[in-house]
């Protein structure tokens, strides 16, 4: 029986770029999102080009609903998933109280709670199976507060200590959880969230999903528990370390204002 990686917001970005680098490695796949004609394309496409099964679910994460109908189908087909990708995510810009509500609570649901009722089930899963990988996907932004994008921030965050501390609790039972911290990728991300990235494109700032990608799978392969993206992005995050917390707040001020500027 084959063993399946689980990807949630495969449908573009890192976790498209994810699913081809496991297809390529051999994976069989099971892709989430909710664009069922991209889903359906990226499916054929990487069965073709790589030969393993790739499955595919509509699904909307910030629905609890789908989640339920989603979990129950896995338990029902006895599928074996040893590794879960949770990729799903979203950002918004701009002032907190001018952001309209809902997408916030939005944000909250798809990058915190779907992640983590994920993690309790299929962390399960693979406990009673005898091992597995979790990977969720957080960002440098986990590192320190950025005004203007301060429920993405600190929904990173989450993403970030959450993994390290279920790390530390499932490694015993044969899990092993990693975090991948991006730094600016292009994906469409940026342009969804509202935010402007003119400046870090000039520069050698973005990476590509696709390095992103295979930075990722050599993570997974040495069962890292925080997995960087380059030296600049690491130093990133090393940097709220040494200063001042009052210092980290103007300095990511001034970064929240030109992300969010339109």
């Amino acid at each position: 029986m084959p063993r399946y990686a689980l990807i949630t917001g495969a449908s573009s970005g890192i976790g498209l770029a994810l699913a081809e680098a496991l297809a390529r490695r051999g994976h069989a796949l099971i892709l989430l999102a909710r664009k069922r004609d991209a889903l359906e394309s990226i499916a054929s496409e990487l069965t073709q080009r790589f030969g393993v099964d790739v499955l595919y679910r509509v699904c909307d994460l910030s629905e609890p609903l789908h989640i339920t109908g989603l979990l129950h189908e896995l338990e029902q087909s006895e599928k074996i998933i040893d590794l879960l990708v949770n990729c799903a995510g979203m950002g918004t810009s701009g002032p907190f109280l001018s952001t309209d509500w809902s997408r916030e609570q939005h944000l909250i649901e798809l990058n915190v709670l779907a992640l983590t009722r994920l993690c309790h089930a299929l962390g399960e899963h693979m406990a009673q199976q005898g091992g597995g990988q979790i990977l969720n996907v957080a960002s440098i932004a986990a590192f320190q507060p950025i005004p203007l994008m301060s429920s993405y921030a600190a929904s990173k965050a989450y993403v970030l200590h959450f993994s390290e501390g279920l790390r530390e609790e499932l490694k015993s039972r044969g899990v092993f959880v990693s975090v991948l911290c991006p730094g600016p990728t292009r994906t469409g991300f940026f342009r969804k969230a509202g935010m402007q990235t003119a400046s870090m494109e000039k520069g050698k700032a973005m990476m590509s999903a696709e390095e992103v990608a295979l930075i990722a799978m050599r993570g997974l392969a040495k069962r890292k528990a925080i997995i960087h993206c380059g030296w600049r992005n690491r130093l990133i995050t090393l940097i709220p370390r040494f200063l001042p917390r009052l210092l980290i707040r103007k300095v990511t001020a001034r970064i929240g204002r030109t992300l969010a500027s339109h």
